[in-house]
C-alpha cells in the first residue's frame, strides 16, 4: 500500500516512521525547508526514544520518503492521512481546524482513482463530514471515502503505542473505505490488536472523551493527594489499593503539578466547547479543567510555604521543566506557570532538563540553565523536582546537600524516599505524603483538627 501522511510534526511523523516499518511506502509532505532538510538526514526535529533509528532504517529501504511536494504524493497514494497541526483556538478555547481544511483543499486537485482520506490529528466531531463536503464541492468527480482513524500515542513512549495498541479506532460508513483501512492494519491485527469500526462522530469522540477521562483520573487523584496530607494518609499506598481494582485501573493515578502536554489541554477544552454548543454541558470535565489549572498555582505557593514563607531573594534549584519525561515538549507544561509565579515573587531559578532546553529557553527567560542536578543544586535555598526524569530517581542526595544553601526539597512527582532525605537532615515536602508531616510531627492544622486521624486523636 501507499500511503501520503500531510504533516511531519508529532503525530504524523511517528505515524510515518511505524507505518513505513510494517512494509507500506509513505511519502511525508511538509512545508518547513528546515524541518524537511532534517528529515531527509534521518533526523528528528522531535525527541521521542527510537525514532531516529526507525527513520533511519526505513529511509535506507526506501520506504519512508520526504518531500514538501503534495501532488504527486496524493495523487499516488491509496491513503492520505491528515496529520496537520489542530492547535487550541484563541478566544474560545475550540480546536482550530484552519490547517486541517487548507491541506484538503490543497489535496483536492491531485486525487487520482479510489482513495481513502483520513484525520490522524484530533478533531472535533462533524470534522470528517465537513471535509466531505468541501472535498465534494471542489472536486464532484472525485472517488474518495472520507475516514476518522484517531492517535492515542503516548509521548515518551509512541512507537511502542503505535505498534502494540490497545485498539485502533476507524470511523467510517463506507464498505470500500473499510477493506482498506483494515488492510493497512492487518499487520497489527494479526499480532492480536483490535481494529475497530465505528461511525465517523462515534470515533471522533472517543479521541476527545479517552483524553478527558484520562485528565480527570489524574484531578482526581491530586485532589485525593491533598486529602491524604490532611489526615496523615500515603496517597501512592491509596493509588496502588484503588488501582488493583479492575474497574479502576492503575495508569493515571499518580499526583502531580497537574497534566500538561499537547493533548490533554486542548482536548479537554475542545470537548468543552462541543458540549456547550450541542447544549449538552459536560460539568465534570468543566471542573477538571479548573481544578488543573488551580493545581498548578498551588504548586507555586506550596515552594514558597517550604521556603518559609517567601521566595525573594532565594535561589530555587528546578529538576525538570517538560511537561512529562521522555520527551522534549513544553506544550502546557505545569513548569511554565511554576517558574513564572517564583520569578514574579523575587525566586532566582537554576534550572535544568535532559532534553526540554531548547524549547524551554524561549519561554522562560531569565533562568540560569544548568547542565544537571548538581549544577541547579549549587546555591539553592530550596531544590525543586517537576519532570520525574528517571536519572533523578537516583541522585546522591548527599551530594546535592554539600552543593545547596538550603537544607529544603520539594518534591511535586514523589521520586524521592522521603525517610532517606529526612535522615540527611533536609526537611521533604512530597505530593499526598501526609504520614511525613505525622512523623516529624508537624501535622496540618487541617489534620490537627480531624477527628478522622488516629495518630491526632491518640495525643
Amino acid at each position: 500500500m501507499k500511503i501520503c501522511m500531510v504533516g511531519a510534526g508529532y503525530v504524523g511523523l511517528v505515524s510515518a516512521a511505524c507505518f513505513s516499518d510494517f512494509g507500506w511506502t509513505v511519502t511525508c509532505v511538509d512545508k518547513d525547508p528546515n524541518r524537511l532538510a532534517d528529515l531527509k538526514a534521518g533526523r528528528s526535529p522531535i525527541y521521542e526514544p527510537g525514532l531516529e533509528a526507525l527513520m533511519e532504517r526505513n529511509i535506507k529501504a526506501g520506504r519512508l520518503l520526504f518531500t514538501e511536494n503534495l501532488g504527486p504524493a496524493v495523487a499516488d497514494a491509496d491513503v492520505v492521512f491528515l496529520a496537520v497541526g489542530t492547535p487550541m483556538r484563541r478566544g474560545d478555547g475550540y480546536a482550530d481546524l484552519s490547517y486541517v481544511f487548507t491541506a484538503v483543499e490543497e489535496a483536492a486537485p491531485h486525487f487520482n482513482g479510489f482513495t481513502v482520506v483520513t484525520t490522524k490529528s484530533t478533531v472535533p466531531v462533524g470534522t470528517s463530514r465537513e471535509i466531505e463536503r468541501r472535498l465534494k464541492a471542489k472536486r464532484p468527480d472525485a472517488d474518495v471515502a472520507v475516514c476518522s482513524n484517531p492517535e492515542f500515542l503516548r509521548e515518551g513512549s509512541a512507537i511502542q503505542d503505535f505498534t502494540h495498541p490497545d485498539r485502533v479506532l476507524v470511523g467510517t460508513d463506507d464498505d470500500r473505505a473499510r477493506d482498506v483501512m483494515g488492510r493497512l492494519y492487518k499487520p497489527l491485527a494479526l499480532r492480536g490488536s483490535p481494529v475497530m469500526f465505528v461511525e465517523r462522530e462515534s470515533a471522533e469522540l472517543a479521541k476527545y472523551a479517552a483524553n478527558a477521562f484520562l485528565a480527570l483520573k489524574i484531578s482526581f487523584i491530586n485532589e485525593i493527594a491533598d486529602l491524604c496530607e490532611s489526615v496523615g494518609a500515603d496517597v501512592q499506598e491509596v493509588a496502588s489499593a484503588i488501582g488493583k481494582d479492575r474497574r479502576i485501573g492503575d495508569k493515571f493515578l499518580h499526583p502531580g503539578p497537574g497534566y500538561g502536554g499537547s493533548c490533554f489541554p486542548k482536548d479537554v477544552s475542545a470537548l468543552i466547547r462541543t458540549a456547550r454548543e450541542a447544549r449538552s454541558p459536560v460539568s465534570i470535565i468543566e471542573q477538571v479543567e479548573r481544578v488543573n489549572h488551580e493545581r498548578k498555582l498551588a504548586m507555586a505557593i506550596r515552594i514558597e510555604e517550604a521556603a518559609g514563607g517567601s521566595v525573594r531573594d532565594k535561589t530555587i534549584g528546578v529538576l525538570g521543566l517538560t511537561f512529562k519525561p521522555n520527551t522534549d515538549d513544553m506544550r502546557d507544561a505545569p513548569s511554565l506557570v511554576i517558574v513564572p509565579m517564583l520569578q514574579e515573587r523575587g525566586a532566582t531559578i537554576r534550572a535544568c532538563d535532559p532534553q526540554g532546553r531548547r524549547q524551554a529557553e524561549p519561554l522562560l527567560p531569565d533562568i540560569v540553565w544548568c547542565e544537571n542536578a548538581e549544577q541547579a543544586a549549587e546555591g539553592a535555598d530550596v531544590l525543586v523536582v517537576i519532570t520525574e526524569w528517571n536519572e533523578y530517581r537516583a541522585l546522591n542526595l548527599e551530594a546535592l546537600k554539600a552543593r545547596m544553601r538550603g537544607k529544603t526539597i520539594v518534591d511535586l512527582r514523589n521520586v524521592f524516599d522521603a525517610d532517606a532525605v529526612r535522615e540527611l537532615g533536609l526537611s521533604y515536602s512530597g505530593i499526598g505524603r501526609g504520614w511525613v508531616n505525622v512523623r516529624e510531627g508537624a501535622p496540618s492544622a487541617s489534620k490537627a483538627q480531624s477527628p478522622l486521624h488516629p495518630v491526632e486523636a491518640a495525643k
